[in-house]
């Protein structure tokens, strides 16, 4: 006994250590914070119970020290009957921790063998005290409209300050970082943004129960954008698939932005916000005026190995020579989208006139459907093949141009980047230049993203090093969700692969999205490196 008495008081000085006291809480008198309690199990399968005074919602943390002899300890209803087991032959010093309900009444220690224990509760607290820790707005206009709104004001002052200053409001936050928050006003139920500086149809939030809807994000101050909002979705029971394609009813400019793209929209619900930041790179070629203008002619193609037609727009030059060794043909995919979303043909009289860039010929190759889209762009054999067999001589015949493989370039946005670089790696020959913008390259044929590892960077890795260039830019916007691989990640993958393989690649990243108003600059970037000297 004498040795079971020295390894209790080596323990309650262990407790005094910790800054807990110690009484002798006699038998069946409840477990206070601080107040550690302790005693001796002579034998294994020995018990100790100790009360507990607790209301329900209680968050409660302890402490057991049984030395060296392994013990349990159980949450126990007022009869007796075990509810949790907290500990499972727990060892030495052991912390636990339960939300206390109905019926938890005491702890009940079960020891497996002869010895000591302390125990002692370190915390609980009730339903009152748990409170949330105070809410942190990236946003300082935010934050002092919460302030506001606690002390019982309105928000017109805000939304006259607003007015003035447009939307999204942009906040300093650190060097070359900006807090970027975007609003909406007075919406019923809920808000949605499409693009802005995120890869998914992100949800507003709003502040308490006022009128302000927003989102803050923080973003390098170098960010270009578009964007819609949609207030209001409609909410109905469905598919996740057919409630995202809800948001679609609702998309629309943000009515506080100055920047609605393009102006000439029939209807609001056809255009986008913008936003450049100041110190957002230069867009090559993009809104200079004044330039002689080339020609566009678009005509109907028919592919015999597809099976199918579309229209295929080819533009040339002001001046054009097609003798001009020098001369650059582009091939550009979704080329509907290229010859209106994006004024291609403008930006190339601009970079030829300035130039930047040789004599470039265009040639805008429109998709036949959006289901054909999904089917020819992402790593098809037929598709590439008829670029080069069919597609090439066809243009040949309409320019008089000979196409060179060193000066032919195929480009492409989202499964249009993919196209190009699996085009090119497919028909070297033909393709000696790929220029992708924000390319799928997590797509592979055979599964989902989650399943199998990239494609086109399996292509190269185990293929020839091949007479393709490259450029690849990618959106920092454009990441991964939920432990997928996006545009972002597999991009930087494919340009570490075709590096180690020792291709001639250009790879830049901006602070942009999935975006027609950032890739307008992607491109003339890419035109650029590849044929405008370094």
């Amino acid at each position: 006994m004498g040795l079971l008495r020295l390894v209790v008081t080596l323990l309650i000085a262990g407790l005094f250590a910790m800054g807990l006291t110690m009484s002798p809480a006699p038998a069946g008198e409840p477990l206070a914070v601080a107040v550690p309690v302790g005693g001796g199990i002579g034998h294994a399968g020995g018990e100790a119970v100790h009360p507990l005074a607790v209301a329900e919602g209680d968050y409660v943390e302890g402490v057991l020290d049984g030395g060296g002899t392994p013990v349990d300890l159980r949450l126990v209803d007022a009869e007796g009957r075990p509810v949790r087991l907290l500990l499972d032959g727990s060892v030495g010093r052991t912390t636990f921790r339960f939300v206390a309900a109905v019926g938890h009444a005491a702890l009940r220690l079960t020891a497996r063998g002869a010895g000591a224990y302390t125990l002692a509760l370190t915390r609980k607290l009730g339903m009152g005290e748990q409170l949330a820790p105070p809410r942190v707005y990236p946003s300082p206009a935010i934050a002092a409209l919460a302030e506001a709104l606690e002390r019982g004001e309105g928000t017109d002052a805000f939304w006259e300050q607003v007015a003035q200053t447009g939307t999204p409001l942009v906040e300093p936050h650190g060097a070359g970082m900006v807090a970027m928050t975007f609003l909406v006003r007075g919406a019923k139920r809920n808000v949605r943004i499409l693009g802005g500086p995120s890869s998914d149809h992100e949800a507003l939030e709003r502040l308490g129960g006022s009128d302000v809807w927003f989102k803050s994000f923080m973003v390098p101050d170098t960010t270009r954008l578009s964007y819609q909002i949609a207030p209001d979705i409609p909410e109905f029971p469905g598919t996740c698939r057919e409630c995202r394609e809800a948001i679609l009813a609702q998309t629309q400019v943000d009515p506080l932005n100055r920047h609605p793209w393009p102006a000439e929209a029939p209807d609001r619900f056809n255009q986008h916000s913008l936003v450049a930041l100041p110190a957002a790179p230069p867009q090559p070629g993009v809104g200079v005026h004044g330039a002689p203008q080339g020609r566009l002619i678009a005509e109907r193609f028919r592919s015999e190995r597809l099976g199918n037609e579309r229209e295929v727009a080819v533009y040339t030059p002001a001046g054009f020579d097609p003798g001009n060794p020098e001369t650059i043909l582009l091939l550009m995919f979704d080329g509907q989208e290229y010859r209106t979303r994006m004024p291609v043909p403008a930006i190339l009289d601009a970079l030829v006139a300035e130039g930047r860039l040789p004599p470039v010929v265009g040639v805008f190759i429109a998709n036949p459907d959006a289901a054909a889209r999904a089917r020819e762009l992402p790593g098809n054999p037929a598709f590439a093949a008829m670029l080069a067999e069919e597609l090439l001589p066809w243009v040949a015949e309409r320019t008089g141009l000979t196409p060179r493989a060193d000066r032919t370039v195929l480009a492409g946005s989202s499964y249009g980047g993919l196209a190009a670089a699996t085009a090119a790696l497919a028909h070297p020959e033909r393709f000696g230049n790929a220029l992708s913008i924000s390319g799928s390259f997590w797509w592979h044929p055979d599964a989902s993203p989650r399943e199998r590892p990239e494609h086109v960077a399996g292509l190269v890795a185990r293929g020839e090093r091949l007479p393709v260039r490259f450029f690849l830019g990618a959106g920092l916007f454009e990441y991964g969700r939920d432990g997928e691989v996006g545009i972002l990640e597999s991009s930087r993958h494919l340009r570490d692969v075709l590096e180690a393989k020792d291709y001639d690649v250009t790879y830049r990243e901006y602070a942009a999205g999935h975006d027609y108003y950032a890739w307008q600059g992607v491109l003339g970037d890419g035109l650029l490196a590849l044929f405008g000297g370094k």
